[in-house]
């Protein structure tokens, strides 16, 4: 054990190569689309940005109103008396409609300042998160399509549904949660940091400085 915990330590403080390479390509295709022209004029153009922004901002609101809901059904919180499949197909389109707008605004903020945005610790957890939402959205679908004929109108649905209704909203409020400290610069690479804290934000210059 305490050799294991010796590894685990030198691991932490020194990221293996296949890491770095990770970063290094992360962050070589952030320089990539910064050095585009319309990347620098979407960042620095007040209205467009805004506007981008505030949409991304609504219908992200539009689509976890929607999603929170049918959750809520589904963990028997509220509207216990609807059948869940009825308010999961009444608020299915206008949730997908959202998500959609919500996707291709987010990558237009992301192409507007890349290279911040890819050294965001914030954001890379925000990716993750979105990750195992979207497989926990695709299990949920096909438990919920499968099973919905023996509970749709149980009070209380069964408990592999309320777990993953429960999942979904734990998972969304962290990428809400972390969506919003990306605005926040305290752990940005030019900040002092720990070895481990730098790769983590893929911060690959400062990385490399302390290695030497």
């Amino acid at each position: 054990m305490p050799g294991f915990w010796k590894g685990s330590q030198t691991s932490l403080r020194h990221p293996s190569e296949s890491q770095l390479v990770l970063n290094e390509l992360l962050l070589g295709f952030a320089v990539w689309l910064d050095s585009m022209q319309s990347s620098t004029d979407l960042h620095e153009s007040f209205y467009m940005y805004n506007w981008i922004e505030s949409t991304h901002v609504l219908t992200l609101s539009v689509f976890l109103g929607m999603l929170f809901i049918i959750d809520l059904r589904m963990l028997g919180w509220i509207f216990r008396e609807v059948p869940a499949s009825k308010i999961a197909r009444m608020l299915d389109k206008p949730m997908l409609l959202g998500f959609i707008i919500m996707v291709i605004t987010g990558l237009l903020l992301f192409f507007a300042i890349p290279v911040r945005t890819t050294q965001s610790i914030w954001f890379r957890i925000k990716v993750v998160l979105l990750i195992a939402a979207g497989i926990n959205a695709l299990l949920f679908r096909n438990v919920l399509r499968d099973s919905v004929d023996s509970w749709d109108t149980d009070v209380v649905p069964p408990k592999r549904i309320r777990l993953g209704a429960g999942l979904s909203l734990g998972l969304w409020i962290g990428v809400i949660s972390t969506g919003r400290m990306i605005a926040y610069d305290w752990w940005d690479c030019h900040k002092e940091m720990s070895a481990i804290m730098y790769w983590a934000a893929g911060c690959v210059n400062e990385l490399a400085a302390l290695e030497e």
